[in-house]
């Protein structure tokens, strides 16, 4: 299948779930995991009690909403949460009231400065309830009396996530991870898990694979504080690379955010890729941080996850608002997004430390490796070829060499397949780390 047919399916399966209304527990997050397992079977889904402590923090009572809205005094619906998930602030308080016009507007939110634009606002551990609308629609809003109805159900409940691990021939793991509980976005949401659904399609249908991949779809900042107070011992010992994956889905460029440490492999990986896939890709720095790499990077934890990017959350302006639609996110940016993200994969998988196994510049000509005939250009890939050669001394992996020659990955990889056919070059494993400084039993 092409890249660009896996784009089109993305946005389709995005324009199923774009309706749902999630948040960071409730019905929402197992619906959009129910879709999730018929696109990956192998998909485990958990829960965790609320109240379930996780490092500092605790799981809070779960979200049901049902319906919200306000009405006039004639009831008819001036906002209403079935037109838009983001109509409600999540996690509201359940309520039916009435309210004069001044009353009211203390429980609305909208942006002046974008009056079309509905905002997204949440009030997850504060008791709080409102309502989001376009600026337009408040400042049309009369003097009189309205009824504000939130109907919900805030109780104990539980927080639900989903991991799927695909094992490899090497312990050692890459962890890829991504939210699921933001309500109607599709760049800030629904862009990362379908993304990632298509990658871990992609990693399932490999003839084999070197590494274990570990994919989980959580709610972000305490579904990974929870992942992690569970499972922190297993990945510090396994995890040797890791990439958090949202808002990957629009066509305006590509973006790049390290891990704490900004020289871990996920980190050079990600750097290599987007290189040659846009040299002018955004570089941001740990201090421009938001997402789950907050968890996964925290003094302590210090697992090696970076994040590639579409445009970056915070740094577009649709972001968290009703903006951030299916015609912001498209087939060709959620393709690219998928392309740039296996492409990494397809680093870590095959990187190695080369090494030449004669003395000397071996005869090309003779192994069939030189061109026959010299004509403009004809050198170029001998060139290349004697580069590699000559960096392959058994002390650099290949990313490195690659990064040297300012040459993609694979294409010296595709190289020190030929050599080693010919004797040339013999090749051991890169010795990538885990975080707690081992090698995962090898």
């Amino acid at each position: 299948m092409s890249v660009q047919q896996i784009g089109e399916d993305i946005h389709g399966w995005a324009r199923d779930l774009f309706p749902v209304c999630r948040s960071i527990t409730g019905p929402g997050v197992r619906d959009t995991l129910a879709y999730l397992t018929r696109l990956m079977p192998g998909l485990a889904t958990h829960a965790v009690p609320s109240g379930t402590p996780a490092f500092d923090w605790t799981v809070p009572d779960e979200w049901t909403v049902r319906d919200a809205y306000i009405a006039d005094a004639n009831g008819r619906r001036v906002v209403d949460f079935r037109a838009h998930t983001l109509h409600l602030v999540g996690y509201s308080e359940p309520v039916d009231c009435w309210l004069d016009r001044e009353a009211l507007d203390r429980h609305l939110y909208s942006l002046p400065d974008q009056p079309d634009a509905v905002p997204y606002v949440t009030s997850y551990y504060r008791r709080h309830w409102g309502f989001c609308l376009t600026h337009r629609q408040r400042q049309a809003l009369g003097e009189g009396r309205y009824r504000a109805v939130v109907d919900a159900t805030l109780a104990p409940g539980m927080l639900n996530y989903g991991e799927l691990v695909l094992p490899g021939s090497d312990p050692r793991e890459v962890l890829l991870s991504t939210y699921i509980c933001h309500p109607s976005m599709a760049n800030n949401e629904l862009s990362g898990p379908l993304v990632t659904a298509a990658v871990a399609r992609w990693i399932a249908a490999l003839p084999a694979r070197r590494f274990t991949y570990r994919i989980v779809f959580i709610p972000e900042t305490i579904g990974s504080l929870v992942y992690l107070s569970r499972h922190l011992d297993h990945l510090r010992r396994h995890v040797v690379a890791g990439f958090n994956v949202t808002c990957i889905g629009d066509e305006r460029t590509y973006s790049f955010l390290p891990s704490r440490a900004g020289d871990s492999l996920a980190d050079r990986v990600a750097r290599h890729v987007l290189h040659h896939i846009d040299p002018d890709y955004r570089r941001y720095t740990w201090l421009d941080r938001g997402s789950d790499e907050r968890q996964y990077c925290a003094p302590g934890i210090d697992l090696p996850v970076a994040s590639i990017m579409r445009s970056k959350y915070k740094d577009y302006p649709e972001y968290h608002t009703s903006l951030d639609d299916l015609q912001f996110v498209t087939p060709a940016g959620l393709a690219g997004g998928y392309a740039a993200l296996v492409a990494a994969l397809q680093v870590i998988e095959t990187n190695t430390v080369p090494a030449v196994s004669v003395l000397g510049e071996p005869q090309l000509g003779r192994r069939g490796l030189y061109p026959t005939v010299s004509i403009k250009g004809s050198g170029d890939a001998v060139k290349t070829m004697m580069d590699l050669i000559s960096y392959a001394d058994g002390n650099r992996d290949l990313l490195a060499i690659a990064d040297l020659l300012d040459v993609p990955h694979q294409d010296l990889h595709a190289m020190v397949q030929t050599l080693a056919a010919h004797g040339l070059v013999t090749e051991r494993d890169a010795g990538y780390r885990t975080a707690d400084g081992g090698a995962a039993g090898r």
